[in-house]
């Protein structure tokens, strides 16, 4: 089935129905640091949070009240994560939405509960919440919400982003034109074990409940789940999705015709944020996709690829150029992965340079550096064990991201 995607303008807030606003509220010195994101009408929500058994104060709140299903607006703030700060951090997380409902109250035209706020955190933890400079914001916001700012919501949300992260794109689906547009945040703490950044991604359709949740867990899984910066996973990691049925759509769910166009379009702007973040990587300068083939299960070509994605030594040999291959089936080989070294191959860009364990007679080490010295590449491991593929996009590791990590960020 062909599928016809449409890029568009206007960011998170492209699809119809959508207000949002980002701000300076003074936690961090300069930069925005606050957003609001709504809808004109009750929205449907599905959200996937965390695996993380340390958890910020907004995950536990967002994992209670999203059993409604309903949401109005997400309020977000940077720079502080409201993680491991004690009782007081479920309290400001509570203030936090029902001072922004109460403020949306105007803007929206109705009357907004605040268990259809969702709250959103990130950056240090450990540091409570500024709540002076919170209701600060959320005033700001409220007061500026409009739907021609969705840059200034991605730049909001950012913590060491060098760049913001959005797309917006425009499908036929339940009988109308539809849209779809997400931001996301991250470049460090991402593992492939969701979801280790920010998103937040919005459609016009009008979706049941039930699907939405299936076709977001599908989506993370091919996507945000399969992202690694630096193997270190975040207590603060959510992806929303809200639909609020704006376009007048036919509803969508896994009975209409539509329905694989629609999960389509979801799994697309999920893996562009995805690859955006990689791209963005803390200190990185190449983007490398790992992928293991002909594994005995899927379990075990997640090991092989995180073995190599998350292995210091092999990133480090991509950010030097430095052609030693060898980094790489150790790290297979102490993966937990089934393997056996003597029939296990190895293939950069499509060219296999490790034939049964060794090098490839007709692969130079100058060959190998060739391929590094790319802005990206692909690492293709054949284990010749079983028929189970699995794929990872990950990034090297440079000094840059040493110093970025040893210094106090606000």
């Amino acid at each position: 089935m062909k599928i016809y995607i449409k890029q568009i303008k206007g960011g998170i807030t492209a699809p119809k129905g959508f207000v949002s606003a980002g701000v300076h509220a003074g936690i961090k010195k300069s930069r925005l640091d606050m957003a609001i994101l709504a809808s004109a009408k009750p929205a449907v929500i599905a959200g996937v949070f965390t695996s993380n058994k340390v958890q910020g104060e907004h995950v536990k709140y967002c994992r209670r009240i999203i059993k409604s299903g309903v949401a109005n607006a997400v309020v977000i703030n940077s720079g502080c994560a409201n993680a491991c700060v004690g009782p007081q951090g479920a309290k400001d997380a509570l203030e936090m939405a029902s001072v922004s409902a109460e403020a949306l109250t105007l803007p929206l035209g109705r009357k907004v509960p605040a268990n259809t706020v969702y709250v959103c955190s990130t950056g240090t933890i450990g540091i409570k919440m500024p709540m002076d400079k919170i209701r600060k914001g959320i005033d700001l916001c409220a007061k500026s919400l409009s739907p021609a700012n969705g840059d200034l919501t991605a730049k909001a949300i950012m913590t060491t982003d060098t760049k913001d992260k959005q797309v917006s794109i425009e499908i036929k689906a339940g009988g109308v034109n539809v849209r779809i547009a997400g931001i996301a945040k991250g470049a460090g703490m991402i593992e492939p074990n969701m979801a280790t950044m920010l998103s937040f991604i919005t459609t016009d359709a009008n979706v049941s409940r039930s699907a939405l949740d299936a076709c977001l867990k599908e989506a993370v899984a091919e996507s945000f789940n399969r992202i690694s910066i630096d193997g270190d996973q975040s207590c603060n990691d959510t992806v929303f999705i809200l639909a609020n049925g704006a376009s007048g759509s036919q509803t969508l769910s896994s009975a209409h015709k539509d329905w694989p166009v629609f999960v389509y379009a979801v799994k697309y702007v999920s893996l562009v944020l995805a690859k955006m973040i990689v791209t963005d990587g803390e200190g990185a300068t190449k983007f490398v996709t790992v992928t293991a083939k002909n594994a005995r299960n899927v379990q075990e070509a997640k090991k092989a690829v995180r073995a190599v994605a998350n292995s210091l030594l092999v990133k480090t040999s991509w950010f030097g150029c430095d052609p030693n291959w060898g980094r790489i089936i150790d790290a297979v080989g102490y993966s937990g992965a089934s393997m056996v070294t003597e029939k296990t191959d190895i293939y950069f860009d499509g060219r296999r340079v490790v034939k049964n364990g060794c090098r490839a007679a007709d692969v130079s080490l100058e060959d190998i550096e060739k391929v590094y010295r790319q802005r990206s590449f692909e690492i293709v491991i054949d284990l010749k064990c079983g028929k189970a593929t699995e794929t990872v996009y990950t990034c090297d590791c440079s000094q840059e991201y040493v110093r970025i990590n040893s210094e106090y960020m606000t």
